[in-house]
């Protein structure tokens, strides 16, 4: 059910419906804005999130995604803008997921005989979600769809970012639809990267794709060598805003391709907790030590910034020191909650310091390098702890491990 705050929000809206939008002369937005969505199932998100689904008024009219289930209402109003929904013949379905297939059941309420096009697993997934077997089209990479003045192509991607992922193009149009890929979670009145303006819209797509996408780089360089062959005027995901610029398409892609291969700038990245402060000070040291060698360099205290925020970080930087005091025997919950975290996402080609304080046993630094190395990353050299508070010779020792740090950096 809805919480009280969405419906007073949703109601609001439908007084102020923001309308379809007509990307081409006959292709559509018909998606749902997702104004006060601030969790997207751990991932911080302060500017909500759209849910994309786009109507194709072709012969066979289709409808490509649709949207979360509470969504529905304003996704019907939009296609009404444009047609009969009763019309609707295809409903694509390029991932499984909730969010982008929970509208379908109350479609097929409205347009029964229409044929859900999905990938071998997505029909998988649907039976199981809904419990119920649909008139289902199953399609795989290279199958084509006649819906009249145009023939849609389609291309599986597997696990980018679920075994079930696929990706809807049109030729005609030279238009991607491919779903989760190139998507940023922002809720805007704009539909496009460029009216938005600055680097908003890409910065939303790194925090988009070190959360959701980095696991699976490999499958995303596949993707990518896929596609190149394919004239694509518009990229248009299902999550945020629509790349239309050539200029935009192709920084968008290049930036998927140096993700995909982890490839990460010379920065270092200074993650840490602290509980006396001692931690705190020698994060501190290290940071003004890195800043003053006119290395980039970002600390992040972990009780003030998102987990979901950091990871982002942790994209873009090459050497991450990561730094904890010991409580019973262990890290810090915090510490412990972000390097779980990391240690899902996979990341490769990184390096990694570690630092903290204790009071009188080491024993939990153990696991806490143990952690960072299953998260990915390759320990420069054993890591430098402190009994209690660090003196100024033990703070100045951190200076040792500076040249190892630039060493990294050129790597």
């Amino acid at each position: 059910m809805r919480n009280a705050s969405r419906d007073t929000i949703h109601a609001s809206q439908n007084q102020f419906l923001i309308p379809m939008h007509k990307i081409t002369s006959d292709i559509y937005w018909t998606g749902y804005i997702d104004w006060d969505l601030r969790n997207f199932h751990g991932y911080d998100t302060p500017s909500g999130s759209t849910y994309n689904a786009y109507l194709i008024n072709d012969e066979h009219p289709t409808l490509i995604d649709t949207v979360k289930y509470y969504g529905f209402d304003e996704m019907l109003a939009h296609i009404k803008e444009v047609m009969d929904p009763a019309k609707i013949e295809y409903i694509i379905s390029n991932h499984t997921e909730m969010d982008h297939s929970g509208s379908i059941d109350q479609l097929l309420k409205i347009c029964p005989k229409a044929q859900i096009v999905c990938s071998p697993k997505g029909a998988e997934g649907l039976k199981r979600h809904f419990k119920k077997s649909w008139n289902f089209k199953v399609v795989t990479t290279g199958d084509e769809l006649n819906i009249g003045k145009r023939t849609l192509k389609f291309l599986l991607m597997p696990m980018v970012h679920w075994p079930d992922s696929m990706a809807t193009y049109s030729p005609q149009d030279r238009i991607l639809f491919p779903n989760d890929a190139f998507g940023q979670h922002r809720a805007s009145v704009e539909r496009y990267a460029d009216d938005l303006g600055g680097d908003i819209v890409f910065e939303d797509a790194a925090k988009y794709y070190a959360n959701i996408v980095m696991p699976y780089g490999n499958q995303v360089l596949k993707v990518l060598e896929a596609v190149k062959p394919l004239a694509i005027d518009m990229i248009c995901p299902s999550h945020g805003l629509i790349w239309r610029r050539p200029q935009d398409i192709k920084k968008i892609v290049q930036l998927y391709q140096t993700w995909a291969s982890f490839q990460a700038d010379k920065k270092v990245l200074i993650v840490y907790d602290t509980m006396w402060k001692s931690t705190k000070q020698m994060a501190l040291y290290f940071y003004n030590l890195i800043e003053q060698s006119e290395i980039a360099v970002k600390l992040v205290n972990l009780q003030e910034a998102h987990i979901s925020d950091i990871v982002t970080d942790v994209l873009s930087a090459k050497v991450v020191l990561f730094g904890t005091p010991i409580l019973n025997n262990r890290m810090l919950p915090t510490m412990a909650a972000f390097l779980m975290y990391l240690k899902g996402l996979k990341t490769k080609n990184k390096h990694a310091l570690t630092f903290g304080s204790y009071g009188w046993s080491t024993m939990g630094f153990k696991e806490f390098e143990t952690f960072i190395q299953e998260a990915g990353f390759g320990l420069l050299a054993e890591g430098k702890y402190v009994p209690f508070i660090p003196d100024e010779a033990e703070l100045k020792g951190l200076a040792s491990f500076l040249p190892m740090i630039k060493e990294a950096l050129e790597k």
